[in-house]
């Protein structure tokens, strides 16, 4: 069965880098679109990447040029590279691959000083 595994998250302060992991399992990874999701305290689960099987990427604006999502499909692992972290960036992140109804358990990631 599908299975999406975040990992990476943690505390960081202001500034700082974390890279998140998303293992996949129980389906064909290269052929589709990954996508992270944040959802911060409070507020409602966002889009922030996307990456196609071939690599093209789409950022929201919250996080375009301090984000970098890539993916590596002999790994069946998508990631995401957060640089130049802010407060307002603390959420529970997720992966999820288009077209498929199925959410992992996410990886917190917390911002402060």
């Amino acid at each position: 069965q599908v299975q999406l595994v975040e990992s990476g998250g943690g505390l960081v302060q202001p500034g700082g880098s974390l890279r998140l992991s998303c293992a996949s399992s129980g389906f064909t990874f290269s052929n589709y679109v990954m996508m992270w999701y944040r959802q911060a305290p409070g507020k409602e689960r966002e889009q922030v990447a996307t990456i196609s099987s071939v690599g093209i990427t789409n950022y929201a604006n919250s996080i375009k040029g301090r984000f970098t999502i890539s993916r590596d499909n002999a790994k069946n692992t998508m990631y995401l590279q957060m640089n130049s972290l802010k407060p307002e960036d603390t959420a529970v992140y997720y992966c999820k691959a288009y077209t498929i109804n199925y959410w992992g358990q996410g990886t917190r990631v917390t911002v402060s000083s």
